[in-house]
């Protein structure tokens, strides 16, 4: 036995043990990262995680956009679907009024039995009174078959209604699929940029929120901002309308952003422009590709407060301008609303609905 085990020692001195140094470095090589995979994820710089976390946002609300769209979609799919539920059992129940008027003659007929016509013109005791009553049977007849077709027709127009209302539940259930999608991505997407800002100190996170950077600075806080509008006053609006609408974007700077939340204590970006028009008054579709058509388009030159002011190229952004370059949006879910230069994002057009 002892030799056995002289014999495995000096074979780890040759080839094997060679080998076993090799794949020891090749161990080291990939922990190390020097094969590019099976590495930690390398260390980013504050300004590498606000790039990263930035685009994340701008992805979320791009889905958040398509998920508030869907969602007004899928509110008036319900509505319409539970209208047509609503009008079949009013349908219904007239149906089963006619069904028992049509019972009640018919077991009347039966009971009565009789001969056929000619029978009893012969065998009755007044021919002239029996031809009356034939008369008046022939007529009662009449109106009998009327009301079989309208039960008919009822029956029809209660098929074709619980047709629409599969086709409109079978939309309302695809509808609710498509919002479950969109918050998977939203959700996936605001995960990854937390995961991304909990590596940076708090100072950090502060600078990357804005807070400390160009955007913070140029983002007053919401007193300085209420001071400046009683400065420059909201009559700088084309029209009473969108001087409320301003006013109201003004009251909620601070307010937390939350997606798909159109007020009064939350708000995304769309979100926060409908609720200041609805105070105003003038009610505007919910997402931002939608209220970019609600209005006349101006230009960048010709903007007024109150005008919406859309961004990036999918339109996935929206602000209201308040003047002096400046428009009150709610940026994401790391800022509250708040004041920015309109020139912060790529600027995609400008709508005025007042």
């Amino acid at each position: 036995m002892a030799a056995h085990r002289k014999a495995r020692q000096r074979s780890m001195g040759g080839h094997t043990a060679r080998t076993a140094a090799t794949l020891a470095l090749a161990g080291a090589a990939t922990a190390t990262g020097f094969d590019g995979t099976g590495h930690a994820e390398p260390q980013l710089t504050p300004a590498q995680v606000k790039a990263k976390v930035d685009q994340l946002y701008q992805d979320a609300e791009a889905a958040t956009e398509k998920y508030d769209g869907a969602k007004e979609k899928a509110d008036t799919e319900q509505r319409r679907l539970n209208a047509l539920r609503d009008e079949t059992a009013r349908k219904q129940q007239k149906l089963n009024t006619a069904r028992d008027a049509l019972g009640s003659f018919a077991a009347a007929q039966y009971r009565e039995g009789g001969f056929a016509p000619t029978w009893q013109l012969v065998l009755s005791g007044d021919p002239d009174r029996y031809l009356d009553d034939a008369a008046f049977a022939e007529r009662a007849g009449d109106r009998q078959a009327a009301a079989v077709s309208g039960v008919r027709e009822q029956l029809r127009e209660i098929e074709q209604l619980r047709g629409a209302a599969r086709i409109e539940l079978q939309s309302l259930r695809s509808r609710r699929a498509e919002l479950q999608r969109q918050k998977r991505t939203i959700t996936g997407k605001l995960d990854e940029a937390r995961r991304l800002l909990a590596r940076l100190s708090p100072q950090q996170r502060s600078e990357v929120a804005g807070d400390g950077s160009a955007l913070g600075r140029a983002s007053r806080s919401a007193s300085d901002a209420r001071d400046s509008l009683e400065q420059a006053g909201t009559a700088a609006a084309p029209n009473a309308r969108a001087e409320a609408a301003v006013a109201y974007a003004y009251a909620k700077l601070g307010s937390p952003y939350v997606w798909g939340a159109a007020g009064p204590n939350a708000f995304d970006c769309s979100g926060l422009v409908q609720a200041a028009y609805r105070s105003a008054g003038i009610s505007l579709p919910r997402t931002t590709y939608a209220q970019i058509d609600a209005g006349r388009r101006v230009s960048r030159s010709e903007l007024q407060p109150g005008d919406l002011v859309f961004f990036y190229s999918g339109i996935s952004h929206v602000g209201i301008y308040v003047g002096n370059g400046q428009i009150i949006h709610a940026p994401n879910p790391s800022a509250p609303v708040r004041l920015a230069p309109v020139d912060l994002m790529p600027f995609a057009g400008a709508t005025r609905v007042a």
